[in-house]
């Protein structure tokens, strides 16, 4: 299948980030560089001020790996979700093209945000931080709190506090989040496993070993 570019010579390519799930830019394709593209799995977009072919990342460094892509019902509009390397998808440094605001909504994803967060102290180490302290323990030390967390969930949940266990959710999610950057397990790794245990095919869910949840 291949978009219809009999319609016409440029067709729009809408690209998004397939782990934050953001729009990141809108570019134009042509014939050529759709099978550039398909080449080397990599974006690759005609720019119209320059009238050629522009490899997403040539100069910059800040390439798009290619992760699906998609056509739209009318085969002339792209739909390409990326893995963007190096952080920014546009010129100007940013991560998004769009981040003018004209009429914002929250649409945080606090998960994302939460590993992207431990991940930087990791890699960024910051004086007093409790989870740099937690990473420099190590896994002993960081099971030890998984353990006593999910320990206090389930007296908080005893003690039927409603509060007082949204708050011990909260930490337990938090100190596992620490356990998995500690063993190098990404929060889209745990999404697929999930998504692994509950396809559906019609309406009939297909069953693991696991069982259904």
């Amino acid at each position: 299948m291949r978009p219809d570019f009999t319609k016409m010579d440029l067709i729009p390519a809408i690209v998004q980030d397939y782990k934050t799930k953001q729009v990141l830019m809108l570019a134009y394709v042509n014939e050529e560089a759709y099978d550039k593209m398909l080449e080397l799995n990599e974006t690759v977009f005609y720019s119209r001020s320059r009238n050629n072919l522009w490899h997403k990342g040539e100069e910059s460094g800040h390439f798009q790996k290619i992760k699906g892509m998609y056509l739209d019902c009318d085969s002339d509009t792209l739909l390409i979700f990326v893995d963007q390397i190096g952080g920014s998808a546009c010129h100007t440094g940013a991560y998004s093209c769009f981040f003018n605001e004209v009429q914002a909504f929250d649409d945080t994803n606090i998960f994302v945000e939460l590993e992207k967060s431990i991940s930087d102290r990791a890699i960024n180490p910051v004086e007093k931080s409790y989870t740099n302290y937690l990473l420099n323990e190590g896994v002993d030390k960081i099971a030890k709190k998984v353990g006593e967390e999910a320990a206090e969930t389930i007296i908080a949940a005893k003690n039927s506090d409603k509060s007082e266990l949204i708050g011990e959710i909260g930490d337990l999610i938090y100190h596992v989040f620490v356990l998995m950057q500690n063993q190098g397990i990404t929060l889209k790794e745990v999404e697929n496993k999930l998504k692994e245990r509950h396809k559906i095919t019609g309406n009939k869910k297909q069953f693991n070993t696991r069982g259904d949840y």
